[in-house]
């Protein structure tokens, strides 16, 4: 009876230890599950740039990278199923790496494209370096997006360049072109090193993110900035985040040149000899921070030359009260169109030629779908447009020819990778289908990708 009693006293409080963690595990699992399916059932099965994949074999189930992901619990990226992570939201994942950083059994690779949609990245060093010595690239032109991310490799790039001690004389120590994250840490970085250095910029301070949208959510994490110190940003609008940049240039007298697009790089007599806008650099190394719009990818159809046509929104306020179409299906597709459509007396139509917006984050995908429930948008999926007229446009969607009255005509259809001046330089540029890169966002080191090291991504 002693005994019996006894055993209930152990058996009754592990019994309550055990259904409270099963059943909130439970529910976990049907809400991953019933995401995934989501995301499958909608065709958004591609993710942007940088994604984990999981080996099943090491995986445990032990849940830190679902904990660890920073766009968790507004989005579900990954999820446990079966006892197993699973990447259940793969066009919400933004790279942030940090769940291979934490998973304890190295189940986790980080890879760049898929087996469908590769991605072109220069072939780089561990040290930022392409195989062009003295050239570095750093930031979204090297294949990781995230604004923290490219701020952390502008840091990283110019310590490299200072470690690899190269000075002449009559010359600038680096040359930095592009004054948007990468540019801006790599300037702050050369700054403190003491290092002779000039930052030109093709447009304003920024770079991609000057072309926001006004008013857009820029999604940003802490990072550690050389002369600033640790900065905190947690959905901080384009123009809060700017106005910051702005400071720090003027607290810190940062040297930029601003409207000055590169024209050429030569190496001459062991240095770089740069023409910019109409100016000449000399440079012991050239720190490449351009990102990857380069130039606005075009449709290549009649009327594209029409005053009308124009490739990013500045401000949505100019299109209130006029018929407006907006080609793509990415981001900022879906956010041009949104951001019209919300004006309440525009007439906006999306077209786009995919069958769903794979590209497009969560968030923007529901703010077109309310806007189209609410009658203020129309959404073409599977068609292109096929002519742009003074007054209309011409869409093909299937065996169907659609005309719109149109007053004004937004494309937002990517950039062309600069590979032609790339390879201008010498630059190699290589395309990863599901390549593993070895990102370790919390030890800020970025190895280079094993040579021949492919992983086969399996879509969900």
């Amino acid at each position: 009876m002693n005994l019996n009693f006894s055993a209930t006293l152990y058996v009754i409080p592990f019994a309550i230890i055990l259904v409270a963690y099963l059943l909130p595990r439970r529910r976990s699992t049907k809400l991953h599950s019933f995401a995934h399916k989501e995301s499958i059932a909608a065709g958004l099965t591609e993710p942007a740039s940088l994604h984990p994949i999981i080996d099943a074999a090491r995986c445990l189930g032990c849940g830190a990278c679902v904990k660890a992901c920073p766009e968790q619990p507004l989005h579900q990226v990954l999820g446990l199923i079966g006892g197993k992570a699973v990447l259940v939201g793969p066009t919400d994942c933004i790279g942030h790496g940090a769940c291979k950083t934490v998973c304890p059994f190295d189940a986790i690779t980080l890879v760049l494209g898929t087996e469908r949609r590769g991605i072109d990245i220069p072939v780089l060093k561990p040290n930022f370096e392409s195989n062009v010595p003295g050239v570095y690239v750093a930031g979204e032109l090297g294949g990781m997006g995230l604004i923290k991310n490219a701020l952390t490799q502008g840091h990283q790039a110019i310590d490299a360049i200072a470690k690899a001690g190269i000075r002449l004389d009559g010359a600038l120590d680096v040359l930095i072109v592009g004054a948007g994250p990468a540019g801006l840490a790599a300037s702050l970085a050369a700054k403190k090193l003491g290092l002779k250095y000039q930052t030109i910029e093709q447009d304003s301070l920024g770079g991609a993110v000057f072309q926001y949208p006004r008013g857009k959510l820029v999604m940003t994490a802490p990072v550690e900035l050389p002369l600033i110190g640790k900065v905190h940003f947690r959905n901080t609008s384009k123009e809060a985040l700017l106005k910051f940049w702005q400071n720090a240039c003027s607290k810190n007298d940062l040297a930029i040149h601003y409207q000055r697009r590169i024209d050429s790089i030569v190496s001459n007599a062991g240095a770089f000899q740069v023409k910019a806008g109409g100016h000449e650099y000399r440079a012991a190394a050239v720190l490449l921070a351009i990102g990857r719009r380069g130039t606005p990818r075009k449709l290549g159809v009649p009327g594209e030359e029409l005053p009308k046509v124009v490739y990013r929104l500045i401000d949505a306020e100019q299109y209130r009260g006029r018929n407006v179409l907006v080609v793509g299906g990415g981001d900022s597709a879906l956010e041009a169109a949104a951001s019209i459509a919300e004006l309440g007396d525009t007439h906006v139509t999306l077209s786009y030629r995919g069958d769903a917006f794979q590209r497009a984050k969560q968030r923007n995908r529901d703010r077109t779908t309310e806007a189209e429930n609410l009658g203020r948008l129309r959404v073409l999926l599977k068609s292109e447009v096929k002519a742009i007229l003074a007054d209309s446009v011409l869409l093909q969607q299937g065996a169907l020819t659609v005309r719109l009255a149109n007053d004004a005509v937004i494309v937002s259809a990517g950039g062309i990778l600069p590979n032609d001046f790339l390879r201008s330089i010498g630059i190699e540029v290589e395309t990863k289908f599901g390549t593993a890169i070895g990102v370790d966002t919390a030890r800020k080191t970025r190895p280079a990708t094993p040579a021949g090291e492919t992983v086969k991504y399996k879509s969900a």
